[in-house]
């Protein structure tokens, strides 16, 4: 197993901010994998998972213990059937691919997940979402590594415990080596148009949301019970409102690090800002909402490297 030493993770993440990794390996099958966890679990390392690096936000002081980045990149096609399809995918294979590989086989689903930046370990670790679509929705297994055994096992849907934002893997405990997806079978005429269905996906998220220097939406929306602001008798749970109410879009900035003119809940790297930058905005934000509603937005970018906790309670 190749493992390096002291490697930039700037060029690593979408906000294109943060240290090196003190270990960095690329996995590229299961075996690969396997090792690499036994390396920090004889040299009494942290793990950190990455993928595209775009839901991150990583200490200006990097991560000290190993960053494994996985290139698993195997995809088949399985139980396939008049109206159904399987599809398993390595963790390491870009969504974006998978998507694209999917509707050249004419098999549909996944492309409502078009424009979302991300690997399928990444996209299953935060079960991504788009609309009235969970990733979970099509998921029915998988296989998984336990980091304190290097033992492989198949599991299934229920296994994942998904929910919102959420899944067992954010238990630290396993690592995603593939996932097994469970699409319709179309014909041609139809996927191509999902084929269509995806490019105007991606046409509308690149208006509406900022593209680049980002890792999409930083705070979760609260949950019923923290809030009490109601609008046409449903509880205010969208935190961009709350966000909006404040004025902080496109407007609050420290060094080169903004709050997005296109979305109230994402910040903007403009080139050069630094983590500790983006950490001093988004407390900032926390600040505003607190003085004015009385609540704490929370984070659902993960925050990595970071001896102590950033942000506010």
């Amino acid at each position: 197993m190749f493992i390096q030493e002291n490697i930039s993770l700037k060029n690593k993440n979408w906000f294109q901010t943060g240290g090196n990794a003190k270990y960095y390996a690329e996995p590229v099958h299961a075996e690969a994998l396997c090792n690499a966890i036994q390396f920090a679990r004889i040299n009494n390392l942290d793990i950190f998972v990455l993928g595209e690096g775009a839901n991150i936000l990583i200490s200006d002081e990097g991560f000290d213990g190993l960053v494994i980045n996985p290139k698993i990149k195997d995809i088949s096609f399985m139980d396939i059937t008049k109206d159904t399809v399987h599809v398993t995918a390595g963790a390491g294979v870009s969504f974006k691919d998978l998507i694209d590989i999917c509707l050249e086989n004419n098999a549909s689903g996944l492309e409502e997940f078009s424009g979302i930046p991300g690997t399928v370990g990444g996209s299953v670790y935060i079960n991504i979402h788009y609309f009235e679509f969970l990733l979970s929705q099509f998921l029915v297994g998988a296989q998984v590594i336990e980091i304190n055994t290097g033992k492989i096992i198949n599991v299934d849907h229920a296994w994942f415990n998904f929910g919102y934002n959420r899944s067992t893997l954010q238990d630290k405990n396993y690592l995603l080596i593939n996932a097994e997806f469970k699409l319709k079978k179309t014909d041609a005429i139809t996927a191509a148009y999902n084929k269509g269905r995806r490019d105007e996906i991606i046409r509308h998220r690149i208006k509406r949301y900022p593209n680049k220097g980002t890792c999409g939406s930083f705070f979760r929306n609260f949950h019923e019970n923290e809030v009490t602001l109601e609008s046409a008798g449903k509880k205010m749970i969208y935190v961009a409102y709350y966000l909006d109410k404040i004025g902080v879009k496109g407007n609050l900035k420290i060094g080169d690090a903004i709050v997005s003119y296109q979305h109230a809940n994402m910040i903007v790297n403009m080139g050069n800002a630094t983590s500790c930058q983006i950490i001093e905005l988004i407390c900032s934000m926390q600040k505003l909402v607190q003085d004015n509603f009385g609540i704490t937005p929370e984070p659902e970018c993960q925050l990595v490297g970071f001896k102590n906790y950033p942000l506010l309670k």
